[in-house]
């Protein structure tokens, strides 16, 4: 068959449902045994000898099958592939033989079959996937021949080896035609097809299979087949001249799939690792380099950025000598190559710090640098996804061997400037970074490597002095040197500005290290280092006493000058020996120290910096970055950091968070936050520590818990005392801790005060959970807390009463239940009379205030009457307040810090305290206040109280009833039953509604008002006090009156509607904080009570946003958000004021103020509905704040306006407002919020055009146009791409055009002005000219 044209014919394959056959064979009807007859004759023929295939039968039959090869039964395909396979590889075997034996001429003669056959082979592969599955049952039985020539004990195998197929499965035969191409690629090429054209055609031909069997993800996933394409790609490319094509194959491959990227990388590899072929991988890398990626493009970015990060981990040293060509992806539109050259850069770093043969070391450092600041100015891409990769590129460096100290610096910084970052992902990154460059920090050497910042700077300051001395030493060898000995000053010389050259290196890094941090560290940051400023002082008492030494050396020296003749050669040649010593290794390695020591005080100080935003981020909604800070508190607290502390705690108020469950983000498990805080803190504090003793375990869990208490706020307690009651419902807290913790309260040793408060505030936070902790040994509670120690330490005995009332139990009331579980005790239990004694004990102490109003807590949450009791606590208090004062003895001068303890006092004799009023008082000032302070905290628990009474009373009436009803039911029939069953509910809730009255009628007019109430007595005492605070100027007084007085209003609305104006006076005119936050915060109990009363006088309690105290101010925002979020006062014009907390200077303010609008969002149109009044409130009158705070509490507020429907009707109310505005401040304001809405829909843009003519005439003003510019910009975007913009483009040429006739109208204004002025002047001259 002469006619054959390799190439012609694989044109003509493409399309492979026209392909012309010349001896076709008509498969597709034909019968299953006339297949069978067609494929066995072409089986014999090639059997007989590999050379038939060049017979034009033979071949176009083997064509034929395969045309049609979707009508063939897959056993058949497997005869066929065997029968190609074979017949192939007798003709491989063939020419190798040939080409051994160097025979040109039969070389040339097998040209036209291995053609032949590798046309077969690639029309097989084509074919292959067509076949129906099938199996040998199908094909009818064809007389077997005897088989001979070449070939044919090859082919018998194969079919031997077949005939177990059942199934046809081309996924199973590919490994096969892998090595059979493989040991094509071992023939000679180039020697039989003699031009590049031809041999390019046949491995072409040879190739295209394996590129489309690459093309199938799933055959790629199986590893034999996998590594054969390897291995014949690499053969071809080696061996053969198919670079170029396999280049082109690889280009596309990658650009249109996916699965690809790393395997194609895996090849290069191969190629070059096993063949020593890099030319491929260049040339590709050099395509990949000049090839232009667009935003848009969604896939073709994503697969090349894999390809390169791959290859660049299989073979980075063939990456970095193109790495100047691919940095020009840095700056691409597409942001997957942007990373993938990120990731590139970093393995790059791995690959040069971690080589072994470095030829030139300064080009190493060199490249270093280049690529690690590459990578430092990524950290501000545009797109998050690239910073984030950046980040996490540079935590993956971290754990290099090298530490690269300079670099380290840099990147904590570029770590802490991202914890700013507006995205969640790039913090959590950054907050990664942190951790793995404390954990892997290179300033372990010397001292264990702990980062305490106050030890380091010791160690500086240390080193510093040292180095110092040493430097005098040699300075003044140098000086007599450079005296007796003049010519050797150059080589001293030369040597001394080598060293001030590194000392000023030293020095610079110092002052960038040290100086500057310190100069910018904030007064919060001051409490944090509380030590720091002990530490400075002794600084300067230093540098004040090297002061005198200094001068003296200094005259010394000049002494020394002035006496140059007068020479000692004894001490020279020492002083000489000595500095040669020095000058060698010791001074070097005191300069590297030195050295060494900035940088880790850098370190520290920058991570130090970043620890107050990471305190912010545990408040994030992201999940993952919260518990990403938690992890960083949890390593610098092991790290000793001195800010940790801070951190600690505050992430103990997570201890609230609801999610206790397990989630997953982006395919990675996570812990539930409250779950990861619990065991950060069991990690921290409470797990056992390997190698100690179990007693030292114990005092160590006891001793963390006991500290965790120091210094606590409430809100620090509160969190504490959830964590303490989970750890022990779960079993976690050991029975010898909770044993030690007694110990220490129970002490007789002089402990710490601090220490046995501690002790007592866990063991009550304990019993929470399980009450048995407090009530096995409340005798030991009352003995130390309320008689031996509390007496003298009255936070100990509040503290102890807090945990007595653990006694009752803390089972929770179930809604709806009329059920008390809570246990009280009989009113002659001695627990009673000690807490009696304890709040009757005299004292002077305003610690006396928390610890009486706890005892109370106490009596109402422990006895069965605490009517009773209190009625005797109050009578006593009443005959001590008001009996006659004795003369007091003269103030012994105290120390101010002893506030703690109390000055031994006889019971039976009242002192007249120092701020009494002479002989005007008749009582004792604190006294009284004790006593108000007590009435007023009955008043209100005698509320809570008589609400128990009512579910208890309603629950004996309940049963009684229900016990009625079960005997009626049983003594009477169905119906009978039924009624009455109806009849006795009506009856009980009948009475229900009776006890409720009965109640309510109780604190209505007996509490305050009734013959036999104690309480009504003081109602008019407190209103008289209250109401004269020039009368009585006692503080301590007024104070404990205001709080009674609020506590009185929550009781009786009769009492409350005659005297709330009172109370409004006395906030508006106090001059006292603490007083007017007590009466903010009793306005919010009160509002609970009576919500009507406060609603009508609400303007009153909004000025509490506008106190100069900040305490005041927070306590009235967080009043008026409990209040306004829960319904219980209408929101009004006011809500301007809560928007001005949006920008207050105090961070906590601004916070909750940003929180109240987040949650009043979430009410239906509540922000929607007040909006106009807060932009009125803040933009004119006496309310208006400056335009630079106006517009940025209107961008916050405009953020939870997301409904088009409301967006369309602020811009008419908008456009509105322009034509009732006369000052161009309003015109700027109105216009800002316009430009602030979204003009997403055509709605929004027509009502804006139909509202020109509002603002038409206030277009001149040039801030009031630039912003309709931005309002235009909006509506391009957001229009509809196939909308054109015939409409805006007219709108903007009318706005242009109203501009300029403004400017000139104004203009035009202006000179009439002048002119005016002009006439003016000219009238005043003549009238004063005679």
């Amino acid at each position: 068959m002469e006619s054959f044209d390799l190439q012609e014919e694989l044109q003509s394959l493409q399309d492979f449902s026209n392909y012309e056959i010349p001896n076709e064979h008509d498969i597709s009807v034909m019968d299953g045994r006339s297949v069978a007859a067609v494929l066995e004759g072409t089986v014999e023929a090639v059997a007989e000898s590999s050379d038939a295939i060049t017979d034009p039968n033979v071949f176009d039959s083997y064509r034929s099958l395969l045309k049609h090869a979707e009508k063939l039964q897959g056993a058949i395909m497997i005869k066929i592939l065997d029968s190609i396979s074979s017949g192939f590889q007798t003709q491989v075997d063939t020419t190798l033989r040939d080409s051994a034996d160097e025979d040109q001429q039969a070389l040339a003669s097998r040209k036209l079959a291995l053609e032949m056959y590798g046309f077969l082979l690639h029309m097989f592969a084509l074919a292959a996937e067509r076949v129906k599955a099938g199996g040998d049952e199908d094909i009818p039985a064809a007389p077997a021949r005897g088989r001979r020539g070449r070939g044919g004990k090859a082919a018998a195998a194969r079919n031997a080896a077949t005939r177990g197929v059942e199934r046809w499965s081309w996924d199973a035969q590919i490994p096969a035609v892998l090595n059979l191409i493989t040991k094509v690629f071992r023939i000679k090429t180039q020697r039989i097809w003699v031009t590049t054209v031809d041999r390019d055609t046949f491995i072409n031909c040879i190739t295209a299979p394996i590129y489309r069997i690459t093309e199938n993800e799933g055959y790629m996933k199986i590893e034999a087949i996998r590594l054969g394409v390897y291995k014949t790609i690499s053969l071809a490319v080696k061996h053969h001249g198919h670079g170029v094509s396999a280049q082109i194959s690889i280009m596309q491959s990658l650009q249109y799939y996916d699965h690809l990227s790393e395997p194609m990388a895996e090849c290069l590899f191969a190629l070059a690792s096993q063949y020593d072929h890099t030319q491929l991988c260049d040339d590709l890398l050099r395509d990949i380099a000049g090839k232009a990626f667009s935003a848009q493009d969604t896939k073709g970015p994503r697969h090349f950025s894999r390809f390169l990060v791959k290859l660049a981990e299989l073979l980075p040293r063939a990456v970095l000598k193109q790495i100047s060509l691919l940095l020009t992806h840095l700056d691409s539109e597409a942001y997957p190559m942007r990373i993938a050259i990120v990731e590139v850069i970093g393995q790059l770093i791995r690959e040069i710090a971690t080589s072994d043969d470095q030829v030139d070391a300064s080009q190493a450092k060199k490249q270093l640098n280049g690529l690690y600041d590459l990578l430092l100015e990524r950290a501000l891409d545009l797109s998050s996804y690239v910073r984030t990769k950046v980040l996490s590129t540079l935590s993956k460096l971290c754990d290099l061997p090298v530490k690269f100290p300079k670099q380290r610096l840099a990147i904590t910084k570029v770590a802490v400037d991202s914890l700013e970052d507006k995205t969640a992902t790039v913090r959590k990154s950054a907050v990664m970074l942190l951790v793995q460059l404390i954990v892997t920090h290179p300033y372990g050497l010397m001292h264990g490597g702990l980062l305490g910042l106050r030890e380091w700077e010791e160690r500086y300051q240390d080193t510093c002095k040292q180095l110092k001395a040493v430097e005098d030493v040699i300075g003044k060898a140098v000086e007599r040197a450079e005296g007796d000995q003049g010519a050797n000053g150059e080589d001293g010389s030369a040597q001394d500005e080598e060293e001030e050259v590194d000392e000023e290196e030293v020095d610079a890094e110092v002052e960038e290290g040290e100086a500057g941090p310190s100069k910018r560290r904030t007064k919060k940051s001051a409490k944090q280092y509380k030590d720091n400023d002990d530490s400075m002082d002794v600084d300067e008492e230093e540098d004040k006493g090297d002061e005198p030494q200094t001068k003296k050396v200094q005259q010394k020296d000049r002494a020394k000058k002035g006496r140059k003749s007068e020479l000692n050669m004894e001490a020279l040649q020492n002083e000489a020996v000595a500095v040669a010593a020095l000058q060698g290794d010791q001074l070097q390695q005191m300069r590297l120290k030195r050295k060494y020591y900035a940088e880790c005080l850098n370190f520290i100080r920058q991570v130090e910096g970043g620890m107050r935003i990471i305190e912010d981020l545990l408040a994030s909604n992201s999940k993952a970055e919260v518990l990403e800070s938690m992890e960083f508190f949890r390593v610098v607290h092991e790290y000793q950091f001195d800010g940790a502390e801070a951190g600690i705690k505050k992430m103990l108020h997570l201890i609230w968070s609801k999610d206790n469950s397990s989630t997953s983000e982006d395919g990675k498990e996570l812990k539930g936050i409250r779950p990861r805080l619990l065991e950060c803190y069991r990690n921290l504090y409470f797990d056992v520590v390997p190698d100690m003793e179990p007693k030292q375990q114990v005092n160590r869990i006891a001793k963390n818990m006991i500290e965790l208490t120091y210094d606590a706020s409430l809100a620090e307690l509160t969190s504490l005392e959830e964590m303490m009651r989970i750890m022990m419902e779960d079993d976690q807290v050991h029975a010898d801790v909770i044993g030690k913790l007694w110990q220490v309260y129970a002490s007789e040793r002089p402990l710490p005060r601090q220490q046995r408060r501690g002790a007592v505030i866990i063991l009550g936070m304990l019993a929470l959970a399980r009450r048995h902790v407090v009530a096995d040994r409340a005798d030991v509670l009352m003995r130390i807390g309320l008689v031996m120690k509390g007496q003298t330490d009255l936070t100990l005995a509040r503290y102890t009463c807090v945990a007595l009332q653990r006694l009752s139990g803390s089972a929770k009331k179930v809604k709806g239940s009329l059920l008390d579980k809570n246990i009280r005790l009989e009113m002659d239990n001695p627990l009673f009379r000690k807490l009696q004694d304890a709040i009757e004990r005299p004292c002077r102490s305003k610690d006396w205030f928390p610890m009486a109003e706890q005892a109370i807590n106490t009596v109402y949450a422990l006895a069965e009457r605490p009517d009773v009791f209190c009625d005797q606590l109050i009578k006593n208090l009443t005959r001590r307040a008001f009996e006659p004062l004795k003369a007091a003895p003269p103030p012994q001068p105290q120390d101010p810090e002893a506030m703690d303890e109390d000055p031994p006092i006889d019971p039976e004799e009242p002192i007249a305290p120092e701020g009494t009023q002479g002989g005007k008082d008749t009582g004792d000032a604190f006294a009284l206040a004790q006593l108000l302070f007590v009435v007023g905290h009955v008043a209100i628990k005698h509320i809570v109280f008589l609400e128990l009474v009512e579910r208890e009373w309603k629950r004996q009436k309940h049963e009684r009833e229900a016990g009625e009803s079960q005997a009626a039911k049983g003594r009477n029939d169905g119906k009978q039953s039924k009624d009455q069953g109806e009849e006795l509910d009506q009856v009980a809730g009948n009475a229900e509604d009776e006890i409720g009255e009965r109640i309510t009628a109780m604190r209505e007019t007996e509490m305050l008002y009734g013959e036999h109430s104690l309480l009504t007595t003081f109602g008019p005492m407190l209103v008289h006090i209250c109401g004269n605070p020039g009368k009585y100027k006692n503080r301590t007084l007024r104070a404990a009156a205001t709080l009674a007085f609020s506590k009185f209003l929550c009781v009786s609305s009769q009492f409350c509607d005659k005297h709330h104006d009172l109370l409004f006076r006395i906030l508006k005119a106090s001059k006292d904080p603490s007083i007017r936050s007590n009466i903010v915060i009793a306005l919010g109990d009160v509002a609970v009570s009576f919500s009507t009363i406060i609603d009508e006088n609400s303007n009153e309690l909004y000025r509490g946003l506008s106190d100069k105290d900040i305490v005041v101010k927070k306590n009235t925002l967080m009043v008026l958000t409990h209040l306004i979020l829960n319904g219980m006062i209408k929101v009004k014009g006011q809500l301007g004021e809560m928007a001005k907390c949006v920008e207050d200077p105090d961070q906590r303010i601004a916070d909750l103020a940003r929180l109240f609008f987040s949650e009043l969002a979430t009410k239906d149109n509540a922000i929607y509905n007040n909006l106009p009044d807060v932009i009125s409130h803040l933009s004119v009158g006496a309310h208006a704040v400056d335009e630079d705070t106006f517009r940025s509490i209107m961008k916050f507020v405009f953020t939870f306006i997301e409904k088009e429907k409301q967006a369309e009707n602020i811009v008419e109310k908008l456009c509105q407002r322009f034509r009732l505005s006369d000052e161009p401040r309003q015109w700027r304001d109105i216009a800002y919020c316009l430009s602030l809405l979204p003009f997403k829909s055509e709605k929004s843009v027509k009502k804006l055009i139909e509202g020109l003519q509002h603002y038409r005439d206030k277009l001149h003003e040039e801030e009031v146009f630039n912003r309709f510019q931005e309002i235009l910009a909006k509506a391009r975007t957001g229009k509809a791409q196939n909308k054109p913009d015939a409409e805006l483009n007219e709108f903007e040429a009318i706005l242009e055009e109203h501009k300029l006739q403004g400017q000139e109208d104004q203009a035009l204004e202006k000179r009439v002005e002048g002119k005016k002025a002009a006439a003016k002047r000219r009238a005043n001259r003549r009238r004063k000219s005679p």
